[in-house]
C-alpha cells in the first residue's frame, strides 16, 4: 500500500528520496561496447541471439517487412497515429529556430547559421511493451528540423521480428532505416558505425539501466539527448478533486516499470485517504498489476500539506517532476508558480497519458530531477549552430588596438600582433615596425 506522509515529518532526503537504478551495469556495458567495436555485425547478431533469444540472417528491418507490418495494423489504429502525428507536427514546428545576420556597424557583418544535424540515432524500447508513441515523439522533431537521416534501432522478438505498431508507426514518421537491435549494444552501433549500421551524430531515446549506461559511455563521441531514469509523475491534487482519477494518473506511471515514482502531493487528508484506497481497488484489475504494486509499494508517496496547496507546490518544485500534474480548480493561477517540472498536465481533465501519446508536446522529458535545469526533448536538440564574423579592413583598424589590450591583459602576444599586424602592414611608413607587439 501507498505510504502516506505528513509533510514535515521527514527529512527532506526521505520525502523525496527516488528508487535507483537497478545494479551496477557499468562493467557489462563497458565490456558489450569494446565487443561491438572490434567484432561489428558478428557481435550484434551473438547478442541478439543471447538477449532476444533471436536468430537473425540480417539486421535492418527491409521494405517487405515494411509492408506487411503497416498492412497488419488495424485501419483504426493508422489512423490514430496519423492524428497524433498531426499534432506532435503542430507543436514543435513552433520551435523552429532561425539563423540570423547582423550588420548594424558599418563594415561589420556579424551572425549565426541554424543547421540540422546529418544523422541521428532513435533508440525505442521493447521488450515488455512496444512504444509506438517514442517512434513519432522521437523522430518527428528530427524530420521538422531537417535532418538528413534517420536511423531507429529497437529489438526483435524471438522470430526476429519488430512489433507491427512500431514499423508502422515508423514509417508515419518517415524513418529512414531501421534496424532490429536493442539493449546497450544497439547504442554501441549507433555511436561507432558496424558494417550494417550506419554511425549517428547523436543518439536519442530512452531504454533500460543498460541503454542508459551505455549512452553515458558513448557520450563525446556522439552527442546524446539525456540520461532518462525511471518514469515518475507528482500529482498535485485539492481536496475537491476525484480520487479514482487521481489514482488512474498515479498508475499510469506505475505500471510502466517496477522502478517508477508515483507521488501525490495534496492539500486534503481526507483526499489522501482516498486515492489510497482507490489505488487498493484499481491495482488488481491491471493487466500490469505485479509492476504497479511494485512501484506503488516501493517507491509511491502521498504528501499531505494540510490545507496549504501553495506549499504543495514548493514540495512539487522541490522535487522537480518528469510529468506534474495540477489537478487544482483554475490551473493556470498556478502555472507562473511552477519552476521545475518536465511536462505540466493543466486541470481535472487533463491526464498525463495525453501527452504520452497525443496532444502534441513531447514524452521524452528529464528524469531524476534533471527538471530542475535541463528540458523537453524539441526540435533544438536536432540542430546545432555555428557563428560567424566579417570585417572590412577599415572596421577592424578601429578595434584592432582594442583586440590587442584585450590579449595583453591575458598574456597571449600572439593573438594582439594577429589584430594589431594588419594595421601595420596597411601603413605605407610602417616597415617592419609593429609596435613591439
Amino acid at each position: 500500500m501507498i505510504k502516506i506522509y505528513n509533510y514535515g515529518e521527514f527529512s527532506n532526503d526521505e520525502i523525496f528520496a527516488r528508487g535507483n537504478m537497478a545494479s551496477n551495469v557499468e562493467g557489462v556495458v563497458a565490456e558489450i561496447i569494446r565487443e561491438v567495436a572490434v567484432r561489428g555485425d558478428e557481435a550484434l547478431l551473438e547478442y541478439g541471439r543471447r538477449f532476444d533469444k533471436a536468430d537473425l540472417q540480417t539486421l535492418e528491418v527491409s521494405p517487405q517487412e515494411m509492408e506487411e507490418a503497416f498492412g497488419a495494423v488495424e485501419p483504426e489504429f493508422i489512423a490514430i497515429l496519423e492524428e497524433a502525428a498531426v499534432n506532435i507536427r503542430s507543436f514543435h514546428e513552433k520551435q523552429v529556430r532561425n539563423s540570423f545576420v547582423i550588420s548594424e556597424q558599418d563594415g561589420v557583418v556579424l551572425g549565426q547559421k541554424v543547421m540540422p544535424i546529418e544523422r541521428v540515432g532513435v533508440y525505442v524500447p521493447g521488450g515488455t511493451a512496444a512504444y509506438p508513441s517514442t517512434v513519432l515523439m522521437d523522430s518527428i522533431p528530427a524530420k521538422i528540423a531537417g535532418c538528413k537521416e534517420i536511423v531507429m534501432v529497437t529489438p526483435p522478438d524471438e522470430e526476429g521480428k519488430v512489433s507491427p505498431v512500431i514499423l508502422a508507426a515508423a514509417r508515419i514518421a518517415g524513418i529512414d532505416r531501421i534496424f532490429k537491435i536493442g539493449g546497450a549494444q544497439a547504442v554501441a552501433a549507433l555511436a561507432l558505425g558496424t558494417e550494417s549500421v550506419p554511425k549517428v551524430d547523436k543518439i536519442v531515446g530512452p531504454g533500460n539501466a543498460y541503454v542508459a549506461e551505455a549512452k553515458r559511455q558513448v557520450f563525446g563521441r556522439v552527442a546524446i539527448d539525456m540520461i532518462a531514469g525511471p518514469s515518475e509523475i507528482l500529482v498535485v491534487a485539492d481536496g475537491t478533486c476525484n480520487p479514482e482519477f487521481v489514482a488512474a494518473d498515479l498508475l499510469s506511471q506505475a505500471e510502466h516499470d517496477k522502478m517508477a515514482s508515483a507521488v501525490l502531493v495534496t492539500d486534503s487528508r481526507k483526499l489522501a485517504t482516498e486515492v489510497s484506497l482507490a489505488l487498493e481497488r484499481q491495482i488488481p484489475k491491471l493487466p500490469r498489476a505485479d509492476i504497479a504494486r511494485a512501484s506503488i509499494d516501493n517507491n509511491g508517496k502521498i504528501i499531505v500539506a494540510e490545507n496549504d496547496l501553495m506549499l504543495a507546490i514548493d514540495i512539487a518544485n522541490e522535487i522537480a517532476p518528469e510529468h506534474l500534474e495540477l489537478c487544482v480548480d483554475n490551473p493556470f493561477d498556478y502555472l507562473d508558480k511552477i519552476r521545475h517540472a518536465g511536462s505540466i498536465f493543466m486541470g481535472k481533465y487533463c491526464p498525463e497519458a495525453l501527452g504520452d501519446y497525443f496532444a502534441g508536446p513531447n514524452h521524452t522529458l528529464p528524469t531524476s530531477g534533471t527538471a530542475r535545469f535541463s528540458s523537453p526533448l524539441s526540435v533544438d536538440d536536432f540542430v546545432k549552430k555555428s557563428q560567424f564574423t566579417y570585417f572590412t579592413a577599415e572596421a577592424l583598424s578601429k578595434v584592432a588596438e582594442k583586440v590587442a589590450y584585450f590579449a595583453h591583459k591575458e598574456g597571449l602576444d600572439a593573438h594582439a600582433r594577429s589584430a594589431v599586424l594588419r594595421n601595420a602592414v596597411q601603413d605605407t611608413n610602417v616597415t617592419d615596425d609593429t609596435g613591439g607587439i
